[in-house]
Formats: C-alpha cells, sequence, structure tokens
C-alpha cells in the first residue's frame, strides 16, 4: 500500500479534535548515547493509550454506513484493542475485540470500559 501526502492530510482533518496533541520530549540520555538531540512523542498520553487510536479512528471513519452498522472486529494483545474501541464507541457502533486469554487485565478491562465486547 502506498501512502501519499494527500492521504497524511486527510487523516489528519478526520482527526482533528478527535485525538490529543501529544508532547515530544527532549531525552538527554538518549541524546548522549546518539551524539545527536532526541526527542520521544509521548503517545502514551493519548486517548486510548497510544497512537494506536489514530488509525483505528480513520479507518472506522471511513467506513459505508453499511459497514458501520455491521460494528467492528479486531485481534489484538492490547493497545489496537483499546484503539478501535474507543473509535469505535466515538462512532457509536459495535467492536468486538479479541484479545490473547493472557492479555494484562489492565488492557482487557480498559478495552471493556470503551464499550467493546472482549472475547478471550
Amino acid at each position: 500500500m502506498t501512502v501519499k501526502l494527500s492521504d497524511i492530510e486527510a487523516a489528519r482533518e478526520i482527526l482533528e479534535g478527535i485525538i490529543l496533541p501529544t508532547p515530544t520530549l527532549a531525552d538527554g540520555k538518549l541524546s548522549r548515547l546518539i551524539g545527536a538531540s532526541a526527542h520521544l512523542k509521548a503517545e502514551c498520553l493519548q486517548k486510548g493509550g497510544s497512537f494506536k487510536v489514530r488509525g483505528a479512528y480513520n479507518k472506522i471513519h471511513r467506513l459505508s454506513d453499511k459497514d458501520k452498522g455491521r460494528g467492528v472486529i479486531a485481534a489484538s494483545a492490547g493497545n489496537h484493542a483499546q484503539g478501535v474501541a474507543l473509535a469505535a464507541q466515538l462512532h457509536n457502533i459495535k467492536a468486538i475485540i479479541v484479545l490473547p486469554e493472557f492479555a494484562p487485565l489492565t488492557k482487557i478491562t480498559a478495552t471493556k470500559n470503551y464499550g467493546a465486547e472482549v472475547i478471550l
């Protein structure tokens, strides 16, 4: 799949007001290690706990009304699960998320709290 600049610009418009702008933080230790200025994007502060909500929301937003009516299903060990569950909740559609039985309880609970049906 080829991603064009126009795809990125369209996604940015779709996500405007949906996601949180996340800060970049200077990392002194990493900067010294690599001999250059290093900054890390704090996506852990994003809704859903990671950057995964960006792709999930963008994809779900682009579904037809018919497809939205059927809901979505995803398999994930955690962060993608939360992103899909949150994106589905924001679109008022059903989400079924399949998680491994060994998934952390925090991931299971967070996914359920976004309204998804969780299958272990």
